[in-house]
This record gives C-alpha cells, structure tokens and sequence, in this order.
C-alpha cells in the first residue's frame, strides 16, 4: 500500500508523539511541584490537571494489566511493515536500557509508575486545582 520510507515516516511520527507524551507526564509533575512555589498559576489549571492526571492513570493501568503500550505496539508495527527494525518490550524499558544501558524486571517499572502516579494524585491535594 504505503512505500517503506512512508512507515518509516509514520513510525518516527509515533516516536516523537510518543516521547512528548512521556515529557508532559513527567515535566507536567515537575512544574506542578515547583510552579507551587514560584507562584505559578497555570499549574493549578484543572484542564491541564486533569489530562496529566488522565495520562499518568493510563501509564499505571497499563502497567499492572501487563499491558505494552500502543503507541509502542502501533510504532512496532509500522517498523516492521517498513522493513525496518523494532524493538521488544515497553517504550520506557527499551529507551531506558538504549539512554542509560539500563535493565531492570519488570517489577522495578511497575512499582516506579505507580508511585510516580500517587505523586500526581498527590499534588491534587497539596496544590488544588481550580
């Protein structure tokens, strides 16, 4: 249907959507936690909480359900019809590993999404949304 370089295209579009997703949850929670102190009135937005809120939930039940994500499950996909290689396992795992070599069971992601999701559900208390 699609010439290989167009899934290849695809498949790094996935990539970088992929990776904004991860940024959001993770700099989102930063700038709740520092916007607190530097007075920042955005960060108590309930638009922008509730999203962060939604995605971080998303990443946890994943987790626990053993479920891979499908952005990383769709980006496989396109590689592979692209002829071009993929990875196995999580989005988060492979980066780690391929960023910082490093490897870890399973269970260390999981316990370290879920915490990291009671740190947002906990800014919902310590700094409320309006």
């Amino acid at each position: 249907m699609f010439p290989g370089a167009v899934y290849v295209v695809l498949a790094d579009s996935l990539l970088v959507l992929h990776v904004a997703f991860v940024a959001y949850v993770v700099l989102g929670l930063l700038a709740i936690y520092l916007g607190h102190f530097l007075n920042w009135s955005w960060v108590r937005n309930v638009w922008f909480r509730t999203t962060h809120l939604i995605a971080i939930g998303i990443v946890v039940v994943q987790s626990w359900l053993g479920v891979i994500c499908p952005l990383t499950t769709w980006e496989m996909a396109l590689r592979s019809r692209a002829g071009d290689a993929s990875y196995e396992g999580s989005f988060i795992q492979h980066w780690l590993h391929a960023i910082l070599y490093f490897s870890a069971p399973e269970w260390v992601f999981i316990l370290s999404y879920s915490v990291f999701g009671g740190l947002v559900l906990l800014s919902w208390f310590i700094i409320r949304p309006r």
